[in-house]
């Protein structure tokens, strides 16, 4: 308990922000559903892990069994359904939803903070120009990292110019102050 405490001491001397991790770089974003993705996620494993140990038991008491095989067949595909096809699905639609999102200025590299399909935390590391936008919008999609979908919430980075150098909007093509500075200069040679 002593190591603890000291830890803790260590912690609040410490002068980085308590958003920094110094691995990973400081923290732009976080997402509000992690701990919604994480229980839903579990609670769908659980039930199919449940629905696997009681199956044996379930067709020894309903005398499943003896019916014919095409009520077998039914019986089985319906409980598979529900056993195997809910928690991959469940897997497909939240891989991509970003728990945290940190950036190292010094590398211009980014690091999303998602949940891999036994549940513990994984890092995509990735530059900004990995990062591309989807020309259509995508229902669970915000931008691709590299190739892999990648899913946040705009309204939840504190900063919005984070949000606009991830992106990539900072460099838009637009006119900026200069430009049209340059373009007055030329009318009036």
């Amino acid at each position: 308990q002593v190591t603890s405490f000291q830890a803790v001491a260590v912690r609040s001397l410490s002068t980085s922000s308590p958003h920094d991790h110094p691995e990973h770089g400081r923290l732009v974003y976080k997402g509000n559903l992690a701990k919604t993705v994480l229980g839903v996620k579990f609670f769908s494993y659980s039930t199919s892990i449940f629905n696997l140990f009681m199956m044996p038991y379930i067709m020894l008491k309903s005398g499943i069994g003896v019916e014919s095989l095409l009520v077998q067949a039914a019986f089985y595909g319906l409980i598979g359904i529900f056993t195997f096809v809910t928690p991959i699905t469940l897997h497909i639609l939240t891989k991509g939803y970003v728990i945290r999102l940190y950036y190292k200025d010094e590398a211009d590299t980014y690091t999303a903070i998602t949940y891999n399909a036994i549940l513990a935390e994984k890092a995509t590391v990735f530059h900004q120009k990995d990062v591309k936008i989807p020309d259509i919008t995508k229902m669970f999609t915000t931008f691709y990292a590299k190739t892999k979908s990648m899913l946040v919430n705009p309204t939840l980075f504190p900063n919005p110019q984070d949000y606009n150098h991830l992106m990539g909007y900072d460099k838009s093509s637009f006119f900026k102050f200069e430009d049209l500075e340059e373009v007055k200069e030329a009318d009036k040679r």
